[in-house]
């Protein structure tokens, strides 16, 4: 895996510009780096290198074509490049002075020589962000993977257009001087996460999952303050090649109506995933939770592979969030090497200072913490890891993927005014109420189900449509509005938009794949294992598994509220039931108790009442009244709270960096 920047301008390039962007991105790629300019098109690529497959020489970028006419600048794996380049041999459309190596980038971009950039899209299978300069036509395209699993970032500063794998490189740029973008920042706080195509900062996006974008070299000059959309106006133009909608509702109007034949092709396509995603010429092992998605790609492992897989799980010294023991247990079962390291409460809190830095712009998914030290442990051992992430957005495995379609057809039958009149009480029931009665639900006894569960209820109250709900799950501030000061009014894309007869089941896992995923758990992983040098590959999102699961019939996912039943029925044939019988616990961390403890003074500090008016972004009233409420423990606000204080530490970076850059 790699790091990439580039610059599409209408000046000089400037050599010692890209090398400070590329500087920016080493710790993604470590090996290798390298600049390519062409002063009279005004255009510039960067890139650091991350070895995998063909460390030698031939694999050096930015790369030409073979023909001349193409630059490639490219962070990604093709799994299947060598079936693509038997492809191009065997119909005599291999490079003209032959292949210089044996490097998935080479074969990418000959593919895209021989055959167009879509066609060679549409028959790669990879994860991938890369830049492709056409030299004859002069336009730049920008291309993301179909699910988001590598970062692509791009937009202006004044009449330069940049693109980069992190915002670290825009901000290398001399007149970065980019402003917050308000409405971002109240997406993030809502969902703890930024969504695409917004960045934090205005006139910078991201590439949306499955497309490409194609800016001429005279539109670079003329910076958009939105981000292109589809068939839309002007001559920046974005396109998606692959539609994850597409496929969702391809599989609900041709189902596999057989259990057996689904559990059959399911298994085929796993298998190969992962073997294809073990393939590399650095140690290959994987992170192992001990639930239901590690180890079913633990499992798989160990019986494609004819070496033990190695595994790496962690675990702490509370044992409400200690999941240790049972990925050991699964460990020894299948008998892998296994890595195990039980963290202190102090190694954790010890990252949080590193957090604004890692993630470069704010984050907020608790779980950061523990990826990052399980990728940290990892990195010592193997430079690829792959995950278990994605089983729950394709099999159902979320809580709300149940209980969300429950509580609606439970609460719509009730009019509204009297579930505002029921749920007014309820929702000042405190914190330990809902704890406990989140225990009494079949399957749950998670350490965050309460909360969320008392959050639902209170959201249910003022529900109007099955949409309300849903976002009540995964919006930190959709009773009380947001904090941000001059907000927009709530927003309005939490639609479902898939066959209007599908089951809300089905139209929230879809939801879940095509935002959730990429904008908070593969940004989760990516950074936090890029921040180690280590890379990570996700079999469940080979499109190919995405399309199987999308033919699989709601019935076989979820039943009698609990989820990925035919994932469990494929993991059973290799891992006994009862070591896998237990609820979800998300990798989570005990962070309510933290923020009441050990972390308050660093949380009174961020929120203090004068620095939060003096700052304008929150409305300090309303933030302190939330946190007043989560020390008195009336109600568990972690999530809400920790969206504003990893904002609050990221802007105090931000400043530190450009105090120390304007002295240097």
């Amino acid at each position: 895996m790699c790091g990439i920047a580039g610059i599409l301008t209408s000046g000089p390039v400037r050599l010692e510009l890209l090398r400070s962007m590329a500087t920016s991105l080493a710790h993604r790629g470590p090996d290798d780096q390298g600049c390519w300019i062409d002063q009279e098109a005004g255009i510039g690529f960067a890139h650091r290198r991350l070895s995998i497959i063909d460390s030698s020489p031939a694999g050096h970028q930015p790369m030409m074509s073979s023909c001349g006419r193409f630059v490639f600048n490219y962070n990604g794996e093709i799994y299947n490049f060598d079936q693509i380049r038997k492809e191009l041999d065997s119909s005599g459309k291999l490079p003209t002075k032959g292949w210089r190596g044996y490097c998935d980038t080479e074969v990418l971009l000959q593919a895209i020589s021989a055959w167009g950039l879509q066609e060679a899209l549409e028959r790669s299978v990879g994860q991938f962000a890369f830049a492709l300069w056409d030299r004859q036509d002069r336009v730049l395209s920008l291309v993301r993977d179909r699910f988001g699993e590598k970062p692509l970032y791009y937009g202006w500063i004044g009449s330069d257009f940049l693109f980069g794998s992190e915002l670290k490189a825009f901000r290398r740029h001399p007149r970065f001087a980019n402003e917050i973008d308000r409405h971002a920042l109240q997406l993030f706080a809502e969902r703890t996460c930024i969504p695409s195509p917004l960045s934090i900062y205005r006139r910078i996006f991201k590439l949306q999952p499955g497309s490409f974008l194609t800016i001429p070299a005279a539109a670079a000059a003329m910076p958009l303050d939105s981000p292109p959309v589809e068939d839309g106006p002007g001559p920046v133009r974005l396109t998606h090649y692959w539609s994850y909608r597409d496929v969702v509702r391809n599989g609900f109007a041709d189902p596999i109506r057989n259990e057996v034949d689904a559990l059959a092709e399911l298994d085929s396509a796993l298998g190969r995933a992962v073997t294809e995603q073990s393939l590399a010429d650095v140690p290959v092992g994987m992170f192992l939770s001990g639930g239901i998605d590690s180890s079913t790609i633990a499992a798989i492992y160990q019986r494609c592979s004819n070496q033990p897989a190695r595994t790496f799980s962690i675990g702490f010294d509370d044992r409400r969030y200690n999941e240790a023991p049972f990925a050991r247990l699964v460990a020894q079962h299948l008998g892998t090497i296994h890595h195990e390291e039980i963290l202190t409460e102090r190694s954790a809190l010890d990252v949080i200072p590193r957090l604004s830095s890692i993630y470069d712009e704010p984050f907020a998914d608790s779980s950061q913490i523990p990826t990052y030290l399980v990728s940290q442990i990892a990195s010592s051992e193997i430079s690829v890891a792959l995950t278990g992430d994605g089983g729950d957005e394709l099999f159902g495995g979320y809580y709300r993927h149940f209980h969300a379609p429950r509580l609606w057809r439970r609460i719509s039958r009730v009019p509204a005014p009297l579930r505002a009149a029921v749920g007014a009480p309820l929702s000042r029931l405190p914190g330990k109420f809902w704890r406990g009665a989140a225990l009494l639900l079949r399957g749950n006894g998670g350490a965050d189900v309460g909360p969320k569960l008392h959050k639902a209820v209170r959201a249910s109250a003022a529900a109007r449509q099955f949409c309300d709900v849903y976002s009540s799950f995964l919006d930190e501030w959709s009773v009380e509005g947001s904090p941000v000061i001059q907000a927009k009014s709530r927003s309005d894309d939490w639609h479902l938009d898939i066959p209007g007869n599908a089951p809300d089941e089905l139209r929230i896992m879809y939801r879940d794949a095509v935002s959730y995923l990429p904008n908070d758990i593969l940004c989760k992983v990516d950074r936090a294992s890029m921040a180690v040098s280590l890379e990570t590959r996700i079999p469940f999102l080979d499109h190919r598994v995405a399309e199987v699961a999308a033919r699989i019939p709601l019935e076989f996912k979820i039943s009698n509220g609990e989820g990925k039943r035919i994932l469990r029925k494929l993991l059973y044939r290799e891992v006994p039931r009862q070591m896998l019988e237990r609820p979800k616990a998300g990798f989570a961390i005990p962070l309510g108790d933290w923020l009441r403890g050990p972390l308050r003074d660093w949380a009174e500090e961020l929120l203090d009442e004068r620095r939060l008016k003096d700052e304008g972004w929150f409305d300090a009233p309303a933030v302190r009244r939330r946190w007043r409420r989560h020390l008195a423990a009336t109600q568990d606000s972690s999530a809400a709270m920790w969206a504003v204080l990893m904002f609050q530490a990221w802007l105090a970076e931000q400043r530190r960096e450009a105090s120390i850059g304007s002295l240097s």
